[in-house]
């Protein structure tokens, strides 16, 4: 029964958002307390499950209702880590939300709905049955969507939340059939039962219906996670409000990876699917990344490294390689929410700038040489840690990463590079290299017994990694030569195509009759701008 004190963090979301409700007798300043001290409680409680964790080991709490309608509190490390990340950043939003949206007329709904969505991620990511994932799911998209359609008479609104609306009903459609399969294949709907089923390899674990379950999760979790091509909408966050682009780091565009992470063992039953995970995730990864680097609005080009990171995350989940997927999911939280929030002051910054300096831009030589660098930095990290404790694909995973080192190394070595810029980059590249090694370990040492260890590559898997070091490898130097291409005709035409998301979206957009759909608000707008006009 203790493991019922899980439920208090989105109890406390929920009160505060039937407080938020209850209309204007409350001003805007004290619904914003009342959501603030909600996630402060949900916070001490989430701390509280994590000390029970400690001191009890893994639990799900006894079913409330009856099979399939019962919910269930699931603790281990995999849920606690993801309800104090969810109550954390959700307190800073709500803080920031308070002061960005002070003054407007309905600040009020917006704090329920956040506090509404807070709620429902929460109690999604300590779900122990099925039935209450796939509720707090649906449940989470639904209040999403009323976060991003506070603008409601903005145009490029609607159509984002058109395509969001759309992405999130296949992807809902998809959990749905893979929570029947999963109750097809294994003959229960209790999450452990599941995975321990998975796991030993009885029951039926082993059959179609383990592998369609496996493949329509895979599928939930592309479209939850923006993964090309259902993109669009999470590219187009601007006309959202700054604590709703933050607010989707709290577990909800990240849901995706928690769905796999969560289910973890069932994954290992197909890898077929986890084949196809690697596939999507690293080009999204890849498509996201370049795309980034073209954007000149702050808020569009993080949403598109957004793009980019949960392209990793699923590729790390298509590798096995779970602990560290959920190691991404919460450095890759943290980070961009304080990017998002701080995107105000950092453009202030840049245009307090009056006479910048000179740009640094590396050489062929240059890049030689910091890929070098990063290589012979990468086996030193590898041999302080130990290389033959560590997978293959853990280690395809590092030899990833040490090429974006070598990407920041080359900054540093460019022949007019200033020295204080040099030591900052090598001393960045040292520590990146080293933690990498020592968060893995630690991911992997936690999370033992709660995620299944990497199965050793098949010739498949082998495949797929090499392609994957491959291609990051080639785009990784083409970023790094691109400053010496910047002005050639060709590198020109291709910067303007890729900062249009090689019109993917706009194919999206004339699927979906966007542009049609939103004409007659446009036209509304123009005859009202009209009318003033020629009243005055």
């Amino acid at each position: 029964m203790i493991a019922l004190i899980a439920y208090l963090s989105p109890l406390a979301m929920f009160a505060a958002a039937l407080l938020a409700a209850r209309g204007p007798q409350f001003r805007p300043r004290e619904t914003v307390s009342y959501a603030e001290m909600a996630t402060i409680f949900a916070i001490f409680f989430a701390a509280v499950s994590l000390l029970v964790l400690l001191s009890e080991g893994p639990m799900t709490s006894p079913a409330l209702g009856l099979d399939p309608i019962a919910l269930s509190a699931r603790i281990d490390i995999v849920s606690v880590t993801m309800m104090l990340l969810v109550a954390t950043v959700g307190w800073v939003v709500v803080r920031f939300a308070g002061t960005y949206l002070d003054g407007e007329a309905e600040q009020g709904r917006f704090t329920m709905n956040l506090c509404l969505t807070l709620g429902s991620v929460m109690l999604f990511v300590q779900a122990g049955t099925v039935l209450q994932l796939i509720v707090a799911w649906l449940g989470v998209g639904c209040f999403l969507q009323q976060l991003l359609l506070f603008y409601r008479d903005r145009v490029e609104a609607q159509r984002a939340g058109r395509k969001k609306l759309l992405m999130s009903r296949i992807g809902d459609g998809a959990l749905i059939l893979a929570g029947v399969s999963l109750f097809i294949a294994f003959g229960t709907w209790d999450i452990a039962t599941i995975l321990d089923l998975a796991r030993d390899g009885s029951s039926d674990a082993s059959s179609i219906w383990a592998i369609i379950s496996a493949g329509l999760l895979a599928l939930s979790a592309l479209f939850k996670s923006a993964q090309f091509p259902t993109h669009g909408w999470l590219t187009e966050v601007m006309e959202t409000p700054t604590p709703v682009s933050a607010l989707l780091h709290a577990g909800v565009i990240n849901a995706g990876g928690f769905l796999l992470i969560r289910f973890a063992d069932v994954m290992l039953l197909a890898p077929g699917i986890l084949a196809v995970l690697v596939i999507v995730g690293g080009f999204s990864a890849l498509f996201g990344g370049l795309v980034m680097l073209t954007q000149s609005a702050v808020k569009t080009s993080l949403a598109w490294s957004t793009v980019a990171q949960m392209g990793f995350m699923i590729l790390q989940c298509g590798l096995a390689l779970f602990p560290i997927a959920l190691l991404h999911i919460v450095a890759h939280s943290l980070y961009k929410a304080h990017a998002f929030l701080a995107s105000g002051g950092n453009v202030e910054l840049v245009a307090s700038i009056k006479r910048p300096g000179p740009v640094a831009i590396p050489s062929g030589w240059a890049v030689l040489r910091a890929f070098g660098a990063a290589l012979s930095l990468y086996f030193l990290a590898g041999l302080t840690f130990g290389f033959e404790d560590k997978s293959p694909q853990a280690i395809a995973l590092g030899a990833i990463l040490i090429f974006g080192v070598a990407y920041l190394l080359a900054q540093g070595l460019a022949d007019k590079a200033p020295w204080a810029l040099t030591i900052r980059t090598g001393l960045a590249s040292v520590a990146t290299a080293f933690a990498y090694f020592a968060l893995q370990s630690g991911a992997e040492w936690v999370t033992a017994g709660t995620l299944p260890a990497t199965p050793a590559p098949g010739p498949l898997e082998w495949a797929l990694m090499t392609l994957a070091v491959i291609s990051f490898g080639l785009v990784a130097w083409a970023q790094a030569m691109f400053p010496l291409w910047a002005y050639h005709p060709a590198a020109a035409g291709l910067r303007v195509h890729l900062s249009n998301g090689l019109y993917a979206n706009a194919l999206t957009d004339r699927l979906l009759g966007g542009w049609k759909a939103g004409k007659p608000a446009m036209v509304r707008r123009a005859a009202v701008a009209t009318s003033a006009v020629s009243e005055e």
